[in-house]
């Protein structure tokens, strides 16, 4: 909860005491809160913003003004003389309190973690199109394929500049959850207030004179910010990170600078063409007349290929004149979660340039899993019985996903043709991988988050993924994958360089 949100809830709850109970004469100046509660109501909406959640808490202050207008009228205590019509207003009143204060609770303005490095971090967000690639998630030929992509790195001098929002068009964003999942889009609202801990449009740190790259995919039905706490501490240890959202097929809604949305296709059309790419149907899935054999990754794989050209013209000519010459294009990297992981083997394959390639919690293509990756490779996941625990708690993950998934994933790993990583993380389900856990303790309660605690799962992807790149595309020490850690003893630890073994804290 914000502080006017805070002063708001006590204010009420004052307000309802000094109304509803009677106090000793020396506490009677409690009554005078039901005074304030609009005029705090009034200052939260102007300093803070409005927002859905906090609308119980507003029409209390209205309801406790007037209770103690008619309080003040009559001098009879609480509107109506019986016993059971004050009882009622009491009970009444307790319900509204306690709405009031779950709402902001249950949904919060939280903060993101603050990353750990010893940077602080700027953001910048580009708009790109691709002139010699139709759209093919549109049916008019005149459109190309557009990106929208939001790149975070080593901050310089950020004094009196303002925080960068945690997503840009949030209310659009908003909208485009409660679509896809037919929830309210109350549940959502509080998306636009959270502030990032990155800068917008700050000066890059001058320790060097570039930073390696690495390239974050998001996952399906995701957002470029969906894993904003792994980014921000990999650009805050040193490397600059570049999101791309991938419109129609991965992300939710895209929105464009002239205000065009791109949302994102129905589930029940994505989902067969993601699925063709490592559970191969025939017939394979139709997507505007032109039929897709393995599946739409290699077309979502090309944003990737045509966004590392684009950062080649950004590090010759940034037209924002902060990031030219400042991207070490010789080191660079790649992660995604989930679909974007699909998406990043691919990647992985067509780019043996790429100095390491992180997987997390994301099945490998069909060809991937045929040819195998050059790089050092990371693969984050947990074994079959935490999936099936996420299964019965959450829904989802059939048998037939699960096998996908492990049996996939592990076969890339054990064709690498050098170093290698597989982590198992007990107890932690597909959403611990992103922020959204973070939203709100719902998520929690009804099961969809694993047993791990949500601030534990970051720490260990966190620290996992820092020492992967800090090793293969920094090619710096990196002690955490030598052996087994008891800092992690939810972690199982598999390593191939030659041969596999597995170590355990």
């Amino acid at each position: 909860m914000r502080p006017f949100e805070i002063l708001l809830s006590i204010t009420n709850f004052l307000a309802f005491l000094g109304l509803a109970l009677p106090l000793p004469h020396g506490f009677r100046w409690v009554r005078y809160s039901a005074l304030a509660a609009p005029l705090i109501a009034g200052a939260q909406a102007m300093l803070e913003g409005p927002r859905a959640q906090i609308a119980p808490a507003y029409a209390l202050a209205g309801l406790l003004f007037i209770v103690w207008l008619v309080q003040r009228a009559q001098s009879t205590g609480l509107p109506g003389r019986s016993g059971w019509l004050k009882g009622l207003g009491i009970a009444a009143g307790s319900v509204g309190l306690a709405v009031s204060i779950a709402m902001p609770v249950i949904f919060p303005v939280f903060h993101l973690p603050k990353p750990t490095g010893p940077y602080e971090i700027g953001t910048l967000t580009y708009h790109w199109v691709d002139a010699d690639r139709p759209e093919v998630f549109t049916s008019d030929p005149d459109d190309h394929r557009e990106l929208m992509v939001q790149i975070w790195y080593p901050a310089g001098d950020i004094k009196s500049l303002p925080l960068a929002p945690y997503v840009q068009d949030g209310e659009a964003l908003s909208m485009a959850f409660a679509r896809l999942r037919n929830v309210p889009e109350i549940l959502f609202g509080n998306l636009k207030y959270i502030e990032s801990n990155a800068f917008q449009s700050a000066p890059v740190a001058d320790e060097e004179t570039s930073y390696p790259v690495l390239i974050f995919l998001e996952g399906i039905t995701g957002y470029r910010q969906m894993n904003t706490f792994q980014v921000e501490e990999l650009a805050s240890h040193g490397y600059i990170v570049v999101a791309v959202d991938q419109p129609y097929a991965a992300a939710a809604v895209v929105v464009f600078p002239d205000g065009r949305q791109a949302a994102m296709s129905s589930h029940d059309q994505i989902r067969p063409l993601i699925r063709q790419s490592y559970l191969p149907e025939n017939p394979a899935p139709v997507l505007n007349g032109q039929t897709y054999e393995e599946g739409i990754i290699p077309y979502l794989a090309a944003d990737v290929l045509f966004a590392l050209d684009q950062l080649t013209a950004l590090n010759q000519k940034d037209p924002n004149n902060i990031l030219s010459g400042r991207l070490d294009m010789e080191r660079i990297g790649i992660l995604g979660i989930s679909g974007g992981g699909i998406v990043a083997s691919e990647v992985c394959r067509q780019v043996p340039d790429l100095r390491a390639c992180l997987f997390m919690d994301a099945p490998m293509t069909t060809r991937v899993v045929q040819t195998g990756i050059q790089q050092p490779g990371m693969w984050i996941t947990r074994d079959a019985e935490v999936m099936r625990l996420e299964r019965e708690q959450a829904g989802g993950w059939s048998e037939e996903e699960i096998r996908a998934h492990l049996t996939s994933m592990r076969a890339v790993y054990e064709s690498l043709p050098g170093d290698g990583y597989f982590v198992k993380v007990d107890g932690i389900f597909h959403i611990d991988f992103t922020d959204t856990p973070l939203w709100s303790p719902l998520f929690s309660w009804i099961g969809a988050c694993g047993p791990i605690e949500t601030g534990r799962a970051i720490q260990i992807i966190n620290t996992y993924t820092l020492a992967f790149f800090d090793r293969y595309v920094k090619g710096e020490d990196a002690a955490l994958l030598d052996g087994p850690s008891s800092q992690f003893s939810e972690v199982t630890l598999e390593i191939r360089n030659g041969r596999s073994k597995v170590l355990k804290p």
